[in-house]
């Protein structure tokens, strides 16, 4: 019995651990303080990391997009301003 009381306690300690870490490193205050609050063994934690982890991804990659593509409208303003005289 107290063997399954600890697997249960580590269980829960890991995924909340997680979902806490990820809830802070996202700047999410209302995520973080649920997760904090509700004590669910885990599974909203879970549920967290799996709907939000992917769309850090996906900002991250628009973010680059969007600093390419900035970066690649300098190189044209020079190269034709260059080109002018």
């Amino acid at each position: 019995m107290i063997f399954a009381l600890l697997v249960i306690a580590a269980w829960t300690l890991i995924w909340n651990g997680l979902g806490l870490w990820q809830a802070a490193k996202n700047k999410q205050k209302v995520w973080f303080i649920v997760i904090l609050v509700l004590n669910t063994i885990g599974l909203l934690p879970i549920i967290y990391l799996i709907w939000f982890k992917p769309r850090e991804a996906n900002n991250r990659k628009e973010a680059n997009n969007q600093k390419t593509t900035l970066i690649n409208r300098r190189v044209t303003k020079r190269t034709i301003k260059k080109k002018e005289p």
